[in-house]
């Protein structure tokens, strides 16, 4: 990519037992055979990944890989056994408490799976609540508070309690709160797990949508592979606290590293995943009919392409809207029935 790292880590370890540092004297690293025979948790195993300016980037794994314990890591809310944890090139694990408070204050948005609202506190006392611990005056805070709120969808309903509030707008509240700050990079721990499927679906719209506005750099944990391929611009897949693999969906789904991401990456439809690109011919003969970006996912061509005559093709262009290669209609068709094992 790009982009230039925003946060990354470097050979982080976190390993839960007593004098678990020891292990890593004179530059050790344990194996899990070590681990297991001192009654040690290696909750994180060696974990190196880069985040870059405005994308999302996605763990995933399932329950008790470590995806949430990486990411207080990340934010030394837990602070790492062994390693190095960059944000914007400063080492986190060299600056002072108090330095430390003031980035997670200014440069640091979190949301988590409970949304943690204050009871007695409004829509807008909740949202401006960050802004009020770092001393900003009330005037400046609520004039903040309710833009975010107007960002997320909530307004008109400043002067309403949590409790007036359904489960997705509490989450929405969550969600402006950590907003109200500006941070540089957004964690969010499964915020939308708690919430049934059609609201955790609006959500995960919301999200997509606030994220084109303001082009955050956000690491997002989630344990479901279809919500991950959907957000995600890279995932990094984990299993009993080690980064089995990051790439992007289309990567993982077509050059699977392990057989653990194959399974994980199996029962996904590939018109989710894959893009034009990765299915076009470089071939450019003769007229299209229809033109699409490359980028484009084969899910969001399929209407147009049953009303193609058979034979026909996509022209594919890059951004620019030159023509790339050509996608033929039977290929975006034949998707839609395609299962991983005929892959």
């Amino acid at each position: 990519m790009d982009q230039a790292v925003k946060l990354s880590c470097r050979h982080v370890w976190k390993v839960f037992g007593d004098n678990a540092e020891n292990l890593f004297s004179e530059g050790a690293t344990p194996s899990q055979q070590e681990l297991a025979a001192g009654g040690y948790i290696g909750a994180v195993r060696d974990a190196s990944l880069d985040v870059h300016e405005g994308e999302i980037f996605i763990i995933m794994g399932l329950s008790g890989s470590g995806k949430s314990t990486l990411v207080r890591c990340l934010t030394r809310l837990i602070d790492p056994t062994a390693g190095e944890i960059l944000f914007d090139a400063q080492d986190l694990m060299k600056v002072s408490v108090a330095e430390l408070i003031d980035m997670r204050r200014h440069k640091m948005g979190m949301v988590f799976q409970h949304f943690a609202l204050l009871p007695h506190r409004t829509v807008i006392g909740n949202v401006a609540f960050p802004l009020e611990v770092q001393g900003v005056d009330r005037k400046t805070r609520e004039d903040r508070a309710s833009q975010v709120i107007d960002l997320v969808g909530l307004n008109g309903r400043e002067s309403y309690y949590p409790r007036e509030l359904s489960g997705g707008q509490q989450q929405r509240v969550g969600i402006a709160r950590s907003l109200a700050v500006e941070p540089d990079v957004w964690f969010l721990d499964e915020p939308f797990s708690a919430l049934d499927p059609l609201i955790r679906r609006e959500m995960q719209d919301e999200f997509l949508r606030l994220q084109s506005v303001l082009h955050k750099t956000i690491v997002f944990i989630t344990h479901d592979f279809d919500e991950a391929v959907r957000l995600a611009d890279r995932i990094a897949i984990m299993k009993d606290g080690e980064i089995i693999q990051i790439g992007t969906p289309e990567e993982l789904v077509l050059a699977p590293a392990t057989d653990y991401v194959r399974e994980f990456t199996r029962g996904i439809p590939r018109a989710k995943v894959l893009s034009a690109h990765a299915m076009m011919s470089p071939n450019c003969q003769g007229s299209y009919p229809e033109t699409t970006i490359a980028t484009a996912r084969i899910e969001t061509l399929i209407t147009r392409a049953a009303d193609m005559e058979k034979g026909a093709a996509f022209a594919v262009t890059d951004e620019t809207g030159a023509i790339i290669g050509e996608l033929g209609r039977e290929v975006v068709i034949n998707l839609l029935s395609d299962t991983p094992e005929e892959e």
